[in-house]
């Protein structure tokens, strides 16, 4: 009869296959007695806390401890017992995980609207990784889990995700980074908003391990604005990324046989090709009244320079004057004379 008795009262406490999504757990201990001189064992990354009617009572870290008026001075002393601690006592008993909480993930669902030095007022969105633990177990039972059989990450982490978000615009705003720099000081930034979350999570009796912004973008709209002002900024000179725009079009143009920058090409008057370009503006500028057709054996007989000759030419050709027959005569006779 005896030994009957004595098993009903707990005898052995612990947390032997912890659920690594759970960050509380309850010992179930229901309408059973905790007996005097019970064993209490907890492991390394967890603590165990007695609470007696809703207060706590004690709180212990890994270690074996057998339960008497010397282990458990602070609930002996709420019971205020007389005699030694010699009865059995009720009282709930919590395991906590307090390793580390790894590769939490925190993003912004919508834009932070934050004042950039540079841009003005920008709407923001990030997302990076947290790394957080229970470092008070007396403070997380009261502020966040309460009475609860198991509390898990799971619905703690929807909350400190929005702490993070809160904090964010703070923390860009207070750095002073424009954000064209923010790629270049991700690590401060980090840091800085490491350093305001940390009170945060103190206050949950959470230690924040580490904190880490992985990305910072802009909506769509400025960043295609940004896209084109940077591409400005690599172009330079507009001026002479026009002269390089034309120097790359003119193999392009010599495959067409009636192309002037062919012909320039081909007799290897490249440094003329802006003399002949100007020569067709100002024969495409001459008055209307001029002859409609001109014989090409006026071409052999006059001084003019060959390259405004076949400047001229292309651009009566191109105006309808003459004929494509002409042209090609007048042509042929203009880079004989070149050839020699």
């Amino acid at each position: 009869m005896f030994n009957f008795i004595k098993k009903q009262f707990i005898d052995v406490i612990q947390w032997p296959n912890p659920d690594d999504s759970l960050l509380m757990w309850r010992f179930p201990i229901a309408d059973e007695e905790i007996q005097n001189g019970a064993s209490l064992t907890v492991r390394e990354a967890q603590m165990a806390m007695f609470v007696d009617e809703g207060v706590t009572a004690d709180v212990f870290g890994p270690g074996r401890y057998t339960l008497n008026t010397q282990t458990l001075p602070l609930l002996t002393n709420l019971k205020n017992w007389d005699k030694l601690f010699e009865s059995p006592f009720k009282s709930d008993v919590y395991f906590f995980n307090t390793k580390q909480q790894l590769a939490r993930k925190w993003g912004t669902s919508q834009p932070v609207t934050v004042r950039d030095a540079e841009f003005g007022a920008v709407q923001l969105r990030s997302f990076g990784m947290y790394a957080y633990r229970i470092s008070d177990p007396a403070k997380f039972f009261k502020e966040v889990s309460g009475v609860a059989a198991e509390y898990s990450g799971v619905e703690l982490e929807t909350q400190l995700r929005n702490i993070a978000v809160t904090q964010l615009a703070a923390a860009f705003g207070s750095s002073g980074i424009p954000f064209l720099d923010m790629a270049a000081n991700q690590v401060l930034l980090s840091q800085k908003i490491g350093e305001l979350l940390g009170a945060e999570f103190a206050r949950l009796g959470l230690t924040l391990e580490n904190f880490t912004v992985e990305s910072i973008t802009l909506p769509a709209a400025i960043q295609e604005a940004l896209d084109k002002k940077i591409s400005m900024g690599v172009i330079g000179d507009l001026g002479r990324y026009t002269q390089y725009q034309t120097a790359e079009s003119i193999p392009l143009a010599a495959q067409n046989e009636g192309g002037l920058a062919g012909i320039g090409a081909g007799l290897g008057v490249g440094a003329g090709v802006g003399q002949a370009m100007a020569g067709a503006m100002a024969g495409m500028m001459q008055p209307a009244a001029q002859p409609a057709a001109q014989p090409a054996q006026s071409v052999q007989t006059t001084s003019e320079d060959p390259q405004a000759k076949l400047a001229k030419l292309k651009s009566l050709l191109d105006g309808g004057l003459i004929s494509q027959d002409d042209y090609d005569k007048a042509k042929a006779e203009v880079l004989k004379q070149l050839i020699g």
